[in-house]
């Protein structure tokens, strides 16, 4: 099955980087295709995560029969996830995957909790809920928890949670916290990662380092039509330089950006959804398979 709903814009940056180094396991010239993981729809047994592979990056079969590899029923405390997000351990053995713990069916502002998840072999997967009403205080008008991600911030050596969350009548605003070593809990209370200069929404954020600088990948919630992006030297110093325009080639709304580095070579990959679509585009993670 090809995946052919997504608009697909290779960025194109300078020099040689990898998008994430890994202090071990395999190296750029290693890897021989992509992992994607999808959800496909809000009806409440698409709500759950799939995987798809590709070997260049752009075209992409889906794996099992286009059919869920974890059951969401097991993993969440809603009966369904979406938004997966995995990423491939500083270590390059380990995997770590977050994902909203949400049935859409029950509203879009019915969700508190997202849902971690860690493996050694992309199969079997240790998951924690963590409901951030219950877990952290501060949060009683708490409306949804959305699209978490993971990034290594080598600046403090440990994994690094961002998500969307609305409070009450306020905007949709990126927040962060710093996961524990075994990834089953989060250290702290959430704080501010991202706030636009316009004050207004922002959801599905989505970073990549390269060089040492960060760019976060974002979509206006509510307002605009798509994906904007800020960079920063910091990822918790709170000063992002934004971008002016929307990053995607369509003039249709779109969202849930995902950003990868081509194997083997110095371009880079934004995936983003048509709002209209049916299956939401998520990051891909390079593995070898």
């Amino acid at each position: 099955m090809r995946l052919t709903l997504f608009a697909v814009l290779v960025v194109v940056f300078t020099g040689r980087s990898l998008a994430q180094g890994y202090k071990s396991g395999p190296a750029d010239k290693d890897f021989a295709g992509y992992l994607f993981t999808y959800f496909k729809g809000n009806a409440v047994e698409d709500e759950a995560v799939c995987y798809a592979i590709s070997t260049d990056g752009y075209h992409y079969r889906a794996l099992n029969n286009n059919r869920p590899v974890i059951d969401s029923k097991v993993i969440s405390s809603t009966g369904g996830v979406r938004d997966p997000h995995i990423l491939r351990g500083e270590d390059g053995r380990s995997f770590y995957m977050v994902l909203t713990d949400m049935t859409s069916s029950k509203g879009w502002d019915s969700n508190r909790a997202m849902v971690l998840l860690k493996s050694d072999d992309l199969l079997n997967w240790k998951h924690t809920v963590i409901n951030i009403q219950q877990r952290f205080k501060g949060h009683d008008d708490l409306k949804r928890v959305w699209a978490p991600q993971t990034i290594f911030d080598p600046a403090v050596g440990k994994y690094m949670v961002y998500w969307s969350m609305k409070h009450g009548n306020g905007p949709d605003i990126i927040y962060y916290a710093y996961a524990n070593g075994d990834f089953t809990d989060l250290e702290a209370d959430p704080k501010v990662l991202f706030r636009p200069q316009n004050g207004k929404s922002c959801i599905d954020g989505d970073i990549i380092n390269k060089n040492g600088l960060f760019y976060l990948f974002y979509k206006t919630e509510g307002h605009g039509n798509g994906i904007k992006l800020a960079l920063t030297d910091s990822l918790t110093s709170g000063k992002w330089i934004e971008q002016p325009g929307y990053k995607q080639q369509t003039r249709d709304a779109v969202e849930g950006s995902g950003v990868f580095k081509l194997n083997r070579s110095d371009k880079y990959i934004l995936m983003r959804k048509a709002s209209s679509a049916c299956v939401t585009a998520v990051c891909c993670c390079s593995i070898l398979y």
